[in-house]
This record gives C-alpha cells, sequence and structure tokens, in this order.
C-alpha cells in the first residue's frame, strides 16, 4: 500500500497545480471569502452541487461569475421569481407551422455553471424542474432526453431575510444539494480592501484563465483513487448513524432534538467532499480532519430538528458540532 500510496501522491500534486492558481486569479476579484471560494473549488471536484445562504452584497453572484471564467466554463444566471416556469428553465418545444413540425429550444440550463438566484422564490414545481435536473444530469423535452454538458454544477442562492414571498425548500430536494454554506460579513480590513477596490464606476473584474473543463473531469478521476482507510471510512458512518442514533454515541442529551437524521446521500456526500478537500490539500489519502473539516457543510442542511429543539435554542449546527466533539476520532 506505500508503493501505491506515493504513486497517487504524486497523481494528486501534478493534478491538483490548477487549484492554487484558480485560488489566485478568484482573488484578484473577491477579496477574503477563502471560506467561499474553498466550498465552490471543493464542489466542483467533487462534482456536487452547492446551496449559498447570506444576506445580499456578499459577492455570491460575483465569485460563481468569476469562478466560470477561470475556467472558461458557459455560465447562466436564472433569476427565480414566483411567475417563473419550468419551460424558462430546462427549454421547450415551438411548433413551426410552415414546416409542421416542433423544434427544441434549449433552456438557460444548459451550460456548464447555473446560479439559481433566490431559488426558494419561486413555486415547487419549477424548483422539482431545476432539481430532478441536477440528480439525473439530463433534460427531456418532448420524446427526446439531452445529457445536461460537463462539468455540470448548480450554485443556488437562498436570502434568509425576507422571507415575504417565498417558497420553502422541502427537506428531500435540499438534500440533492451536496454542501450547504453559510456565508459571513467580511472583516473590518477585508471591508476597507472592498472600499479601495470596489468604490469605482469601472471596478477591474478582468480574470484569467487557468483550467479548461477538461482538467477538471480529468482531476475527479485522481479523486477516486485518492485512498481512504477503514477507520476512517467507518468514522464517517458512525457519525451519519450518530445523527439517527445518539444514544448509541454517548449522545442521550440530544436524542430528542432530532426529528429525522442524515440519509444515506449523506454518507456518499461526505465521502466525496472529504476526498476532494484531500485533493485539495495536495494529499493522496483522506484523515479524520478532512472529514470535520467539511462535515459541517455536508450535514448542516441534512438533520431536522424537532420543536424541543427550537425551544431550547438549538440548531442543526450545534448538534452536528456535539456529534464531532463526542464520536471517538480514529
Amino acid at each position: 500500500m506505500a508503493v501505491n500510496l506515493t504513486e497517487i501522491n504524486d497523481r494528486v500534486q501534478k493534478s491538483s497545480t490548477w487549484v492554487k492558481l484558480m485560488q489566485q486569479e478568484i482573488s484578484r476579484v473577491i477579496i477574503g471569502q477563502e471560506y467561499l471560494i474553498d466550498r465552490l473549488i471543493i464542489s466542483l471536484i467533487a462534482n456536487g452541487h452547492v446551496l449559498l445562504e447570506g444576506v445580499p452584497g456578499l459577492a455570491k453572484t460575483l465569485s460563481v461569475r468569476t469562478l466560470a471564467s477561470v475556467i472558461q466554463a458557459h455560465f447562466q444566471r436564472i433569476q427565480f421569481t414566483p411567475d417563473l416556469l419550468p419551460a424558462d428553465i430546462i427549454g421547450t418545444l415551438i411548433y413551426n407551422p410552415k414546416k409542421g413540425e416542433f423544434s427544441t429550444k434549449k433552456g438557460p440550463i444548459f451550460a456548464n455553471l447555473i446560479l439559481a438566484d433566490e431559488i426558494n422564490r419561486a413555486p415547487a414545481k419549477v424548483q422539482s424542474a431545476l432539481l430532478e435536473a441536477m440528480q439525473e444530469r439530463t433534460v427531456t423535452l418532448g420524446e427526446n432526453t439531452y445529457p445536461l454538458p460537463e462539468p455540470f454544477l448548480v450554485l443556488a442562492t437562498e436570502n434568509p431575510i425576507e422571507q415575504e414571498g417565498t417558497y420553502h425548500l422541502p427537506e428531500a430536494q435540499v438534500d440533492r444539494f451536496m454542501l450547504k454554506l453559510k456565508i459571513e460579513y467580511p472583516n473590518r480590513d477585508e471591508e476597507k480592501m472592498i472600499l479601495n477596490r470596489m468604490a469605482t464606476t469601472l471596478p477591474d473584474l478582468s480574470v484569467n484563465a487557468v483550467v479548461d473543463p477538461d482538467q477538471i473531469l480529468e482531476s475527479r478521476k485522481v479523486v477516486n483513487d485518492i485512498y481512504i482507510d477503514d477507520k476512517v471510512k467507518d468514522y464517517i458512518v458512525d457519525i451519519v448513524f450518530a445523527t439517527r442514533e445518539p444514544e448509541k454515541y454517548a449522545l442521550e442529551e440530544i436524542r430528542d432534538f432530532i426529528q429525522y437524521g442524515a440519509s444515506p446521500r449523506a454518507t456518499i456526500s461526505l465521502t466525496m467532499a472529504a476526498k476532494a478537500w484531500a485533493f485539495h490539500q495536495g494529499r493522496g489519502y483522506v484523515t479524520p480532519q478532512d472529514v470535520k473539516t467539511i462535515g459541517m457543510d455536508v450535514l448542516r442542511h441534512r438533520i431536522i430538528v424537532t420543536y424541543e429543539a427550537e425551544a431550547e435554542e438549538q440548531n442543526s449546527e450545534d448538534i452536528i458540532k456535539k456529534i464531532f466533539d463526542t464520536v471517538p476520532v480514529p
């Protein structure tokens, strides 16, 4: 295994050179927000979609647009509104009376990077159309099924304020996002840097393309070969099972706070995200710390708390933190 591990390490280090280049290019436009940028790169590597939650003005849209620019990807922004229709996203068939036949008009979802802005402002049937495409990575129009381009990544945003006129995202659909990120305000020094760079009528938002989609797809093949020990696999399974059966992990105090624990999809996502984080760090193997680093982002939207938890002012993040603090690390 030592020889294989050395080989995997070498492959990871050669294949991950674009990660630092990407970080450097994005930082030319985005100040601070290292957490957001790192997780966006993780989602690209792990082939998982992302749900972003943050107040307006925190550069969510700009970050995604810049990410698309540095990877020579086709970017589409879809503003979700209450009057949006599924056809506005996935496309439709248009009848041509002269030819007496239907032609296909593909929607904006046929792009590499999709920014679904304020996804909770659209009704359920529109959300379902997007989330189905995310899961199947295909779109059916009429009798034909069309594959979506690769890489394909959906980054959806939610506004935690102004809940009037919004439609709740069902938990079963939220589970399809690999990561849920909570974006915070910049610190004081970053805020002043933003002022100096952006307080102009013509801010410089240009970046260089440093990676192409084919390189990302090749990197994903390398990620699949990253070594993860059985003890780390057991640790991941224990973390997920502790959300379902906390009393078996000496967590009786949170048993009444959890209505539903994480699904098997969480186990898969946590494993893939941990592998992607190891790749991001230039390593060919996964450590328990990788699982801890990315675990909150994978699990925070997959645990449904009870009314009792809300009464005790306990949220899913508090529960996850207790689980990580209690479950033995291999």
